[in-house]
């Protein structure tokens, strides 16, 4: 069986289960694009043949594996790997520029290949793939408490969003709710991470347009970001620190002290670097007007995050469908109609005022009791999560076995919308800009290849 999960503009969650008859299935890439790449992951993983599909391509097997369907019913690799087929463009004096996987900088591998006329790129095509790690195998028959270790890792950036996502959809397997001071140190430690990876992208950025300055100042405000979440949570990544039934790790009042002063001083020095980057026209010349995707491409892909934001899409899942402890917030979703590079910084800067106002009104709350609840999967049952990351929606379909061992999960990375629309935006930019555009993405690897 395939499973897929749609959602409506009112937030509605519904999931499509089709039989796959002698292993095809109907494919729904040929008349929706978003699903192309996903439809070739599950031939890849499970051996099942989307019917119609227009791309025969592998996407995540580059031939080097030792069997071929790995989740589904095994047979040994057979030859030597072939070329991968790269899309073709036509024109006169068109030439190719492979780059990668390997990088010059210290990030993980991904192959992008352009197509240029002179300096513009006429078309850009990303081969992934190169940091699949057997995922989704590893959590099959783990325990729920193993698997919740596995979800805090599927991409390191994000692991309190993944953890949450993860014990959200254990708990509606088996049908309990977390206690409510976990759901506050929940949303303390989502909007942190949510701090602490957006100064750091707005710092990229401002590098790879060869500002260094405002790097350097953004670097330290993320760091003050993490020391304080190692103080209060054990890990400056608050890996761990959330696990199905609450959290793992409480606050007390001088761990509630720390974060206010964070906030403070966050607020006092972050303003000063919106306005240097605002006020500065040789990097307002890099950032304004690249990297453009369009709103209606944005919407078909239902991109989320900063990149959907920055195109119109005005989706955020801490709105719709909501969890908590933001429904008590109150919080409007910053959106730009631009698309560029410029307005994914702007969305990321307003986002970080925001979560920091999150912050001080959820420390306001904290309410007493317990701060995690024991979880017993035994019996077995279904569920599912969609939690909001800092690139965007998180979603984590689970099921449990009757001994309440994880029978099968799947996380699902809000890159797989994005890297799609990466590949348009830099169409008609010149080569030097792509890791402007790139780093303005931050799409995760990690989180696509499993």
């Amino acid at each position: 069986r395939v499973h897929m999960a749609l959602i409506d503009a009112a937030g509605s969650i519904g999931v499509a289960t089709i039989r796959c008859r002698d292993g095809r299935f109907p494919s729904v890439g040929r008349a929706h694009a978003p699903a192309l790449r996903l439809e070739r992951a599950v031939r890849d993983l499970w051996g099942l043949e989307p019917e119609g599909c227009p791309d025969g391509r592998p996407w995540l097997d580059h031939g080097r594996w030792p069997v071929h369907a790995p989740l589904g019913v095994r047979r040994p690799a057979e030859g030597a790997p072939g070329p991968y087929r790269f899309l073709e463009a036509e024109g006169e004096g068109l030439h190719q520029i492979p780059v990668g996987p390997v990088h010059a900088g210290i990030i993980e591998p991904g192959h992008f290949r352009f197509h240029v006329g002179g300096e513009t790129v006429v078309r850009l095509e990303a081969l992934l793939g190169f940091v699949h790690k057997g995922t989704e195998s590893l959590m099959a028959g783990a325990t729920v408490e193993h698997a919740a270790k596995l979800a805090g890792r599927v991409s390191g950036d994000s692991t309190v969003a993944y953890a949450v996502a993860f014990a959200r959809a254990v708990e509606a397997a088996v049908g309990i709710e977390a206690p409510a001071r976990a759901q506050v140190l929940r949303g303390v430690m989502a909007e942190l991470e949510r701090v602490a990876n957006h100064l750091g992208d707005f710092g990229a950025i401002c590098n790879d347009a060869a500002f260094v300055l405002l790097h350097n100042h953004a670097g330290v405000l993320r760091e003050l970001t993490l020391r304080a979440a190692g103080r209060c949570f054990g890990h400056r990544l608050m890996m761990d620190c959330v696990v199905p039934g609450g959290a793992a790790v409480d606050v007390g009042p001088a761990e509630v002290k720390a974060l206010r002063l964070l906030v403070a001083e966050l607020r006092r020095r972050f303003p000063a670097l919106v306005e240097l980057y605002d006020n500065t026209a040789s990097l307002q010349d890099r950032t304004v007007k690249a990297g453009i995707v369009a709103p209606a491409l944005a919407a078909r892909f239902g991109a989320g995050g900063y990149v959907g934001r920055a195109a119109g899409r005005a989706f955020a899942a801490r709105r719709t469908p909501g969890y908590p402890p933001y429904g008590e917030l109150g919080f409007t979703v910053p959106v730009r109609q631009e698309g560029d590079v410029d307005a994914r910084v702007w969305i990321r800067i307003r986002e970080i005022e925001q979560s920091l106002a999150m912050i001080e009104r959820l420390l306001d709350r904290v309410p007493d009791g317990p701060a995690r609840v024991e979880v017993d999967g035994r019996g077995g049952g279904e569920g599912m999560a969609l939690v909001e990351g800092f690139r965007g929606d998180v979603l984590v379909w689970v099921r449990l076995g009757v001994d309440g061992r994880v029978e099968r999960c799947y996380p699902r990375d809000p890159s797989w919308f994005q890297w799609p629309l990466l590949e348009a935006a830099i169409e008609g930019n010149i080569v030097a800009d792509f890791p402007l555009c790139n780093k303005s993405f931050n799409c995760s690897y990690s989180g696509h290849d499993l």
